[in-house]
């Protein structure tokens, strides 16, 4: 099955991850771009995640570093993670090793991933090139890319209060962000390189088990370069002319800053807790690459995105119930700014530094998370469901051609889940499994000759030309696994 995708979609980023809200991720367009960024170990995976309204020890500390007040004992983890796009659209290997530990008083943690990142087989040379440009057999470096990630946090116990406050530091080392290279449609190669820093300050205030209060602070710093080589024919009609490569230089760099609160606590002696969750983000975009699949010019930006959810678990002996639901309602401001004066279909001049392109986002989305865990003494088994629904609306104002268009996108993302555990004295042992569905690999519906025909002639290297063929997205399912080891030391 193929969608067409029309031009005016945006990616404006690409940040798949394991969290209640925190971080607030933006997507325009329906890409699977996998779970690169699963790279720390969880135990309510399986049931699709939800923490709303029941803890996760295992990965609560690394989003909210105040949380490894409830860590029970000093703990060793490793959680390998593979993943794989269907009909061979990539996939990914990680490695996470880390500890836990908690003496009472202060406590913390720390983790170190690395990962091997394999792009599509089909993206490595635009067909336009002749069997004599064709190297005979593919660099190792254009089949894979390597990305480490490295992550602590620590804390203390306020003595004589039910306080704890906790810091967190995320770093990510970057040679490519999955998803990215399928938006460069004809591009002969991409090369991607950069880093991503987040910041965490949180604070929790626990009564027992009765009621708990949370607060965390947080500020992340993305910042990725993309290289970008074409092939394109210089020439005109007294010079034959040649094809020759030209790489243009794309920079995409965003900063959040982020202010999350947190709540929950025990109705009654059954084992029912009800929760809620706020969250204010805004994130600024110095830089935004010109994607040749959306080929709208944009230079800076600014994003308001909040969320707003409710959780509700219930535990009873052997069997844990879990649900949330999140509302994100985002305002996105986009724009492209004149390098030089330019003058309108109608006259009209546009002086150095205002508008040529203005485009307003407006997102209503919705994530909705179900999970179930039964747990005998020694084994267990979950299962879950998450649907997160995509909902924007774009109205952009192109002063250039003097013209206003409105459009609207929406798609929605299923994420079935299901987990394996095996509870010893002297390790722990988890299995999860995620499918992702209602995503895509999006392209252009094309052969080489078009390419030719169509190619732009001398065409300078900050304008990127419309694909020539329609834009699709194929059909694609992302397949995630993960072993969780913990093994906990006295």
């Amino acid at each position: 099955m193929k969608l067409t995708i029309k031009l005016c979609c945006v990616a404006l980023l690409l940040f798949p991850g394991l969290s209640v809200g925190q971080y607030i991720s933006l997507k325009s367009i329906p890409v699977a771009s996998g779970d690169q960024f699963l790279v720390r170990p969880s135990l309510n995976l399986g049931m699709s995640g939800v923490g709303i309204a029941m803890s996760d020890s295992l990965f609560d500390p690394f989003v909210n570093p105040a949380k490894g007040s409830r860590l029970p004992q000093f703990t060793l983890f490793s959680s390998p993670t593979f993943y794989k796009i269907s009909d061979n659209n990539g996939s990914a290997k990680t490695l996470p090793s880390g500890f836990l530990f908690n003496s009472g008083k202060v406590f913390g943690g720390a983790s170190l991933a690395i990962q091997q990142l394999s792009a599509p087989d089909d993206i490595r040379f635009s067909q336009i090139w002749s069997r004599a440009s064709r190297p005979a057999q593919t660099l190792l470096s254009e089949k894979n890319a390597n990305n480490s990630y490295l992550s602590g946090f620590l804390g203390l116990k306020i003595p004589g209060t039910e306080l704890s406050l906790g810091a967190n530091l995320f770093w990510a080392n970057l040679n490519a962000v999955d998803g990215v290279e399928l938006l460069y449609a004809n591009s002969n190669q991409i090369e991607q390189y950069g880093d991503m820093l987040d910041f965490r300050f949180g604070l929790l205030s626990e009564s027992g088990q009765d009621r708990n209060v949370e607060l965390l602070v947080l500020h992340n710093r993305f910042n990725m370069t993309h290289d970008v080589s074409y092939i394109r024919w210089f020439g005109d009609e007294q010079n034959p002319g040649e094809w020759r490569e030209v790489v243009e230089k794309n920079l995409d760099h965003t900063r959040t800053w982020g202010l999350h609160l947190g709540y929950d606590q025990k109705v009654n002696e059954t084992g029912l807790r009800f929760g809620g969750i706020a969250t204010a983000n805004r994130k600024t975009h110095p830089k935004l690459p010109n994607y040749e699949l959306m080929n709208i010019p944009r230079d800076p930006g600014t994003t308001w995105a909040y969320n707003f959810g409710l959780g509700a678990s219930h535990k009873k002996e052997r069997t844990t119930f879990g649900a949330d639901i999140i509302f994100e309602p985002i305002w996105s401001n986009t724009w492209a700014d004149a390098i030089d004066t330019l003058t309108t279909p109608s006259g009209a001049k546009i002086l150095p530094g205002s508008k040529t392109v203005n485009n307003k986002f407006r997102f209503g989305n919705w994530i909705m998370r179900l999970g179930l865990d039964y747990q005998e003494k020694v084994v267990g088994f979950q299962i879950g469901v998450q649907a997160h629904w995509y909902d924007y609306r774009l109205n952009q104002n192109d002063r250039l051609a003097e013209t206003n268009r409105t459009q609207r996108e929406h798609w929605l993302e299923w994420t079935p889940t299901f987990g394996l555990s095996l509870k010893l004295t002297d390790f722990q042992l988890y299995y999860n499994l995620r499918v992702t569905t209602g995503t895509g690999r999006p392209g252009v519906s094309n052969d080489w000759r078009s390419l030719v025909d169509g190619a732009d002639r001398g065409s300078s290297p900050d304008f990127i030309p419309a694909p020539s063929g329609a834009l699709t997205l194929a059909d694609a399912n992302v397949y995630t696994h993960q072993v969780a080891l913990l093994i906990p030391i006295n």
